[in-house]
């Protein structure tokens, strides 16, 4: 046994080790960038993974832009989720609230009418106890249900001939 690694790696025991080609002489510094790097690796895993967010291969320069602005509002949102959920509910994770809440749904119910119109419904899922109790924890309400829309369809006239 060698007992001199082993004391060496005795003493390290229970702290972090950094090591680093920055040329900053303060360790508090180095932590502080060390931080912010796990923060923004942390936001590419969110994006890949909560989120959703796969890679898409674009062509032209307007839709790459777009998508980094829709990526953008999704992980805007999460850190807004994250915050919500320290402030109201510590212990819960974006992760598990999306997973708790991606059972409602928004559908979208269309009848025929006889005169040739549609009648369209939009309805959420009721949710169940566990999610009302989730959302009354993070401070947040449902829209109300919307109110059933008619389209405005050409109406087809009717020509008797007699």
């Amino acid at each position: 046994m060698n007992r001199s690694k082993y004391r060496q790696v005795f003493s390290r025991d229970g702290r972090y080790l950094l090591r680093t080609n920055q040329t900053a002489t303060d360790p508090a510094e180095l932590w502080k960038q060390y931080m912010v790097l796990t923060e923004v690796e942390e936001a590419f895993r969110n994006l890949k993974g909560d989120l959703a967010v796969r890679p898409i291969y674009h062509q032209l320069e307007h839709r790459i832009e777009a998508h980094i602005f829709v990526a953008f509002l999704a992980y805007c949102l999460h850190v807004t989720l994250r915050q919500l959920a320290r402030a109201y509910s510590p212990g819960l994770t974006p992760r598990s609230i999306l997973e708790q809440m991606k059972v409602i749904q928004m559908i979208d119910v269309r009848i025929p009418t006889t005169d040739g119109r549609e009648l369209k419904m939009s309805r959420y899922t009721k949710p169940d106890k566990a999610q009302q109790l989730l959302l009354s924890r993070l401070k947040l309400k449902l829209p109300p249900q919307p109110l059933p829309e008619i389209s405005a369809g050409v109406v087809a006239s009717v020509v008797k001939t007699f």
